[in-house]
């Protein structure tokens, strides 16, 4: 298996998801990739003060600064492309947003006015696993990608800002941190992988609209699989087992992903889908990924330990 690097640059970075572009890099199934990626908004340097504007790599930008596609030689609809996350590094800085733009979420709380804004500048410290913001308030990060998806159709640009049951994308998901696999359906040849907005941390919502968003250096495994144990979009993560729902009305979403974790529980402890639905609500926890992109993203995860044989019990 081969080691491949990627940077971004003006020649491997783009701001939407496409199926038209020529793959900045191919690699074979079993190849692992480490790629720098620039913040979302992809700054090429650190902000000089909270909320201030620094130069950035794509000018002007339509979505997030992402690397790709990275193009895996052999993948076809039908297949699932595999992605595990080995490492993932956030840069010595992030940034986050909040207030200032009229979304559902600002409305509802009367944070619209562009006065209202309230960014934050972090220090990060990648080997102690924190970050420290100007108001001198810190948080345990745990990096990890929130845009990591395929082109949802063959033909056009298609923004990278919604989730999609095809080809996943802003996904969002914290608990996609280092040790994770993410599973998306392929949706076109050669799959063409998209990477990008670095998370040194984020609570589920992601409910400013922002996480701690920096650079990051990621390495990750890339691998072809011919049938997956769920359709859809989902993961296998320290925290436990996760399907994922994406839709605009959240009632549908959390269907979505609720439906696929009981086809799992079933499949895996063989049992019926009403008594896997039973055993989901004694130990599946329904979470709200993201409420910031136009799309419900929710996710119902199981924890590894959460259903044992009953010897196990004993």
């Amino acid at each position: 298996m081969t080691h491949h690097h990627l940077d971004a640059t003006v020649d491997t970075a783009i701001d939407v998801l496409t199926a038209e572009r020529r793959p900045v890099l191919t690699v074979e199934p079993g190849d692992t990739v480490t790629v720098r990626t620039l913040s979302a908004a992809g700054y090429t340097e650190r902000q000089p003060g909270p909320g201030r504007k620094a130069p950035t790599l794509i000018d002007p930008r339509r979505g997030h600064c992402l690397v790709g596609p990275i193009a895996v030689a052999g993948a076809q609809p039908g297949a699932v492309l595999a992605v595990r996350f080995d490492t993932l590094v956030p840069d010595d800085w992030g940034y986050t947003g909040s207030g200032g733009v009229d979304t559902p979420v600002n409305r509802a709380l009367g944070l619209t006015d562009p006065a209202s804004r309230g960014p934050l500048l972090w220090d990060i410290d990648p080997a102690a696993g924190t970050a420290v913001n100007q108001l001198g308030l810190g948080v345990r990060t745990a990096p990890f990608l929130g845009v990591v998806g395929l082109p949802p159709e063959s033909a056009g640009e298609h923004s990278t800002i919604p989730p999609r049951e095809a080809g996943g994308g802003n996904v969002d998901c914290r608990e996609l941190v280092a040790g994770s696999t993410l599973s998306l359906p392929v949706t076109v040849p050669d799959a063409l992988l998209f990477v990008g907005d670095g998370h040194a941390a984020q609570g589920d919502g992601e409910v400013s609209g922002t996480a701690v968003e920096c650079g990051m250096t990621t390495t990750m495994t890339l691998s072809l699989l011919d049938a997956a144990p769920v359709a859809g979009v989902h993961a296998d993560t320290p925290a436990g087992r996760i399907t994922f729902g994406f839709d605009q009305d959240l009632n549908t979403a959390t269907a979505i992903a609720l439906d696929r974790m009981v086809d799992w529980i079933a499949s895996l402890h063989g049992i019926g889908r009403a008594e896997a639905l039973a055993m989901a609500s004694v130990a599946v926890s329904m979470r709200v990924t993201q409420v910031a992109n136009r799309t419900w993203g929710v996710h119902a995860l199981l924890p590894h330990d959460a259903i044992l044989q009953a010897d196990a019990l004993r």
